[in-house]
């Protein structure tokens, strides 16, 4: 069962918004009736994501660890669908590697896109939120209160990006911008889970063992509570950082060892 949620008129925007979850969020805004803004670095991608959200759906190019290209999109969606209510900042990295073995670069990226890439968005969006109703998601991991081993850059990010989320649900509420955060688990079909899981059947039931809820989530499960957070049926809630994870939220561990195990055993075999 969908709770059905009218967004008839409101400018929602999401970057990272043309793949996977994010992708998901703003189909489910767009069908609601949203004014929806995809932002990615990747031309294809926003091409193809804009063509499944309706004619009035924009989509921009830009990469979220460059601040003026961050601004740049913002001017662009506001001149054509007016002040943002509700945005999403979900551009991310991933990739697993013992910490011993990862450059300052590589590391760099990660943090470069998670963390500073979700400052720059929400810093450069506050202008152009809705005057005294706005919301700010951010979509962070598990990661962020987990540690997980061949993910440093991303546990490291991702707990900057809770604290952010909470320190601007403080500074920016007397402006009416409610700050949440959603922390995915295991979404089926997402390159995360193409990166991070080990792949078949014998994959498939690890995840499941490790999720209470013996499956897998949807990307409409990320949607539906994205609409919650967005609408005015959470208007009194702010500085939260709330799971959507079948309960597995500190039980993903053996999810990433047993997909960096299967890595090594694939270059052993190349």
């Amino acid at each position: 069962m969908n709770v059905q949620f009218d967004f008839s008129g409101r400018h929602v925007m999401v970057f990272g918004g043309t793949t996977g979850i994010n992708l998901g969020i703003a189909q489910r805004y767009a069908e609601t009736g949203a004014k929806v803004t995809v932002v990615s670095r990747k031309q294809a991608n926003v091409d193809a994501a804009v063509a499944t959200l309706g004619a009035d759906a924009l989509g921009v190019v830009g990469d979220v660890r460059d601040e003026q290209a961050v601004a740049a999109a913002l001017e662009q969606a506001v001149a054509r669908h007016g002040p943002v209510d509700v945005l999403v900042s979900g551009a991310a990295g991933n990739f697993l590697a013992p910490a011993d073995q990862m450059s300052a670069n590589a590391f760099k990226v990660v943090v470069d896109i998670d963390l500073l890439g979700s400052f720059h968005v929400a810093r450069q969006a506050l202008p152009h939120l809705r005057t005294g109703n706005s919301s700010l998601i951010f979509i962070t991991a598990p990661q962020s209160t987990v540690p997980m081993m061949y993910q440093a850059h991303v546990c490291a990010a991702k707990a900057g990006v809770d604290h952010l989320a909470r320190v601007l649900a403080l500074e920016w509420g007397a402006k009416g911008v409610r700050v949440n955060a959603i922390s995915p688990g295991p979404i089926a079909g997402t390159e995360g889970m193409r990166r991070l899981a080990p792949q078949g059947a014998e994959g498939d039931a690890l995840v499941r063992q490790m999720v209470p809820l013996g499956r897998m989530g949807t990307t409409d499960d990320i949607a539906q509570l994205a609409l919650f957070l967005g609408s005015d049926a959470a208007s009194y809630i702010s500085g939260t950082v709330i799971a959507c994870d079948g309960g597995a939220q500190g039980q993903l561990s053996p999810m990433i060892t047993a997909a960096a195990a299967a890595a090594v055993m694939e270059q052993k075999k190349g």
